[in-house]
């Protein structure tokens, strides 16, 4: 069990109120931290050595969970045992598993077009939460090198986001840039989905690097983005379709471009 564990039982508590506002995108950024929900995300983090600063715990957590809290009491993080009131209160899921942590956000940087790229997804305006972690997670599974994220999209470490990477988002958490313009440089071919494209996606050469632009949910990519591309495809779809979800159609995109390079 822990050092000096007495629980917090009070949802006014401190730490819990810190927690709770951290639901809130404004206050996220204002603290420069983020929440990580769940057992799971935890081992992760570990895995990967990403810092974490609050982590709290229920006892029957511990209970359950003894090699993970071993792990986590290696680290510099500080550990509070609340009880599980408090802990649903700091919480954005409905039922959560008993632990909750902060963690520091990434730091804004300028975008590495010199870095290279054999496989990478761009996205523009994205705001679904449920969209960007899948995409993550898709991402990670088809061995994609980066991922990019217009700043005007959801926030890149909304909790929801984070859930539905099932954790790959710290093996390939997207690139904060202001535009897709700012990727002109790479040394990639940048590849746009478009209904009014000529060639069906999967007659590309997807062997050379590659960056797939995808655009917003409803109103698709910009015309300055389509602009940007350097070649544009089409998913076909039934006459009766109008589009696909923006996750699904990156997958197979993906796929598409991972196929092609296995078979040569």
């Amino acid at each position: 069990m822990l050092e000096n564990s007495a629980a917090i039982i009070s949802t006014k508590n401190p730490l819990a109120k810190q927690f709770r506002k951290l639901h809130q995108a404004k206050e996220r950024r204002r603290q420069n931290l983020f929440l990580l929900e769940g057992s799971h995300l935890l081992q992760e983090a570990c895995a990967v050595g990403y810092p974490l600063s609050q982590v709290a715990v229920t006892e029957s957590w511990c209970r359950r969970h003894g090699e993970l809290l071993d792990q986590l009491q290696h680290r510099e993080a500080s550990i509070h045992l609340v009880s599980p009131d408090v802990l649903n209160s700091m919480c954005t899921t409905v039922s959560p598993d008993g632990v909750v942590a902060t963690a520091q956000r990434m730091p804004s940087v300028a975008p590495d077009v010199a870095a290279g790229v054999s496989l990478g997804v761009a996205l523009e305006r994205l705001q679904d939460p449920g969209n960007l972690g899948t995409v993550i997670r898709t991402a990670a599974a088809a061995e994609c090198d980066r991922i990019w994220l217009t700043a005007d999209s959801v926030d890149v470490d909304h909790p929801k986001v984070l859930r539905a990477s099932a954790g790959q988002w710290f093996r390939i958490a997207p690139q904060t840039v202001p535009t897709l313009g700012d990727l002109g440089s790479l040394n990639a071919q940048l590849v746009a989905t478009t209904p009014m494209a000529s060639m069906d996606y999967w007659d590309l050469d997807l062997r050379q690097p590659t960056v797939f632009l995808m655009g917003n949910e409803g109103a698709g990519l910009s015309s300055p983005a389509l602009e940007l591309a350097t070649h544009r495809v089409k998913i076909p779809l039934a006459a009766d379709v109008e589009s696909l979800n923006v996750a699904i159609a990156t997958a197979l995109l993906l796929y598409e471009a991972k196929r092609q390079r296995q078979v040569g």
